[in-house]
């Protein structure tokens, strides 16, 4: 028998100067990050103004459980406001329900209450701005061990939490009523406060710019919230880090009028160091 041996044919080598023309695999769908994920999410509310969760699942292809977290997250640190069943967008001039924006960094003004008590004296006199952080500081100031103290407040819901104290001697400022903020203002409120003199005022603010100073959408409160500094022999500005470098319509007063603020660990550094250069001693909790 004779054996026949085989032999390979010779293939040629491949020219590396010529393209490969072996055909490739369709791409797999890309899964998003999910800060990438939130980040464009983020973008569509802002341009849309409003989204569901609905309609953002489907738009990434998540489940709506995944959306809702993603929403919660972004909600939570200032970024949208949740609504039932999706977001809003979130302006600088956006006029917020109460019942909305006490929920906005929550844990944060949770925090900046609980240092301001620590400044709270017995048989202080102190002045409580309307805001959801002073609301906060009220419900700190319920727990304090105190023998006496004087609050003065142009705020419905403060009131409201103190008015039962029974260390508190509560002093409530009149004026016109913004139902959204459950705050008084107007010439009523400023009158209000002539003859009166304050240890320490707990100052909320809408917005905080190092260059034009304390700001707020609203003129009259605006007003106010200057006659309130000028009756204090020390002004606190307490404000999470969503509120600094930020404007609005109505300058309240420069930096330079507060003493100290207290904010957030997230505040930019450069803001915080900016402000003490000015003189105002921030704090960071």
């Amino acid at each position: 028998m004779h054996l026949v041996k085989m032999t390979q044919p010779n293939l040629p080598e491949a020219d590396p100067s010529q393209p490969d023309t072996t055909p490739e695999l369709p791409p797999a769908k890309r899964e998003l990050l999910v800060e990438e994920r939130r980040r464009m999410i983020q973008e569509l509310v802002d341009a849309q103004q409003r989204a569901t969760v609905e309609q953002l699942a489907a738009h990434f292809g998540t489940s709506m459980v995944t959306i809702r977290s993603d929403l919660n997250a972004l909600a939570a640190s200032g970024g949208i406001v949740r609504s039932h069943g999706g977001a809003l967008s979130l302006r600088d001039t956006d006029e917020l329900p109460i019942s909305v924006k006490r929920n906005l960094r929550h844990a944060e003004k949770v925090r900046i209450a609980a240092a301001a008590a620590l400044l709270v004296k017995d048989g202080e006199t102190i002045m409580l701005d309307s805001g959801t952080t002073t609301a906060e500081l009220a419900k700190q100031i319920r727990r304090l061990k105190l023998t006496s103290l004087n609050v003065v407040t142009n705020a419905l819901n403060i009131a409201v939490l103190l008015a039962d104290v029974p260390h508190v001697n509560l002093i409530m400022l009149g004026g016109v009523l913004r139902p959204n903020s459950f705050s008084l203002s107007g010439p009523q409120a400023e009158a209000a406060l002539q003859g009166l003199n304050v240890d320490r005022l707990f100052l909320g603010v809408d917005s905080l710019d190092a260059d034009i100073g304390l700001m707020t959408p609203h003129l009259l409160e605006a007003q106010l919230n200057a006659q309130m500094i000028k009756i204090s022999r020390q002004v606190i500005a307490v404000a999470d880090s969503s509120k600094l470098m930020r404007r609005n319509l109505s300058v309240i007063a420069k930096v330079e009028q507060i003493h100290q603020l207290i904010t957030d660990r997230d505040a930019d550094p450069h803001v915080v160091d900016d402000l003490r250069r000015r003189g105002v001693q921030v704090d960071l909790v």
